[in-house]
């Protein structure tokens, strides 16, 4: 476990060169998600019983588990492929922004004001503080998203920060995916950072953003709904000196 757990940072430290095909497939899963041997082959060009040979390593060295995949709506015939998604060893082989020392300063911020609501509020207060900066950044390239949507410019400004963001079309609306956090064990024991982002999310886009998923809460991606712009009813043409309009 120790060897793969090295070679994993090793990848993640010095992403130029030739990397392993084992760590190709865990950094897959990092930038995409949940996956299936499938997903995974097609993506790095190699093999399913090569990607199978990896999955299993990386399994074996508690870096990813395998589960059925979720199905949504009318589920066909046959059981639902099996995905792939890093485990809380996997993620902490990349790069992590958080450590022992944040997350001790925190609980004692939250102490410091005798807890409870207050010490909950002061936690919260902390958190929008650290995102406003953050937000400013990333308005900027939301006003210059030029053919891209809103949503798309924010995850590549999201990307940039090291959340490997993509957007996915959705009824009614588009779909925020977030396949990595850099603070997600940070998120974990402090819920007002996800609580923040959504609201910093839903001022940048300028509309009511709901939060499905989170990395923190155990999911393999943090997925936000963004509901698409509303479209004004026509105007219906009123009567005029007793005649319809033409």
């Amino acid at each position: 476990m120790r060897e793969s757990r090295e070679s994993l940072e090793g990848a993640a430290a010095a992403p130029q060169g030739p990397v392993p095909s084992r760590d190709r497939v865990a950094r897959s899963i990092l930038d995409h998600g949940p996956s299936s041997a499938a997903d995974l082959a097609d993506r790095l060009g190699i093999t399913q019983a090569a990607v199978r040979r990896h999955l299993d390593a990386l399994a074996a060295a508690g870096l990813v588990s395998g589960r059925e995949q979720k199905v949504y709506g009318h589920r066909g015939r046959g059981r639902p492929a099996k995905v792939f998604l890093l485990t809380d060893s996997g993620r902490d082989a990349f790069y992590q922004a958080y450590d022992q020392l944040a997350a001790d300063a925190l609980r004692f911020l939250a102490e410091s004001v005798g807890g409870g609501e207050a010490g909950r509020e002061a936690l919260a207060a902390f958190a929008r503080a650290r995102l406003a900066r953050d937000a400013q950044r990333y308005r900027e390239q939301l006003d210059d998203c030029g053919e891209r949507t809103p949503t798309e410019a924010l995850a590549g400004a999201l990307s940039t920060d090291g959340y490997a963001a993509t957007v996915r079309r959705a009824p009614l609306g588009e779909q925020l995916c977030q396949h990595h956090c850099p603070v997600a064990h940070i998120a974990e024991q402090f819920p007002q950072f996800c609580e923040a982002e959504t609201e910093v999310f839903s001022q940048l886009l300028g509309t009511h953003v709901q939060r499905l998923a989170t990395i923190a809460h155990g999911d393999g991606v943090c997925t936000t709904f963004v509901p698409a712009p509303s479209v004004p009813a026509p105007a219906v043409p009123t009567e005029v000196s007793g005649r319809n309009p033409a």
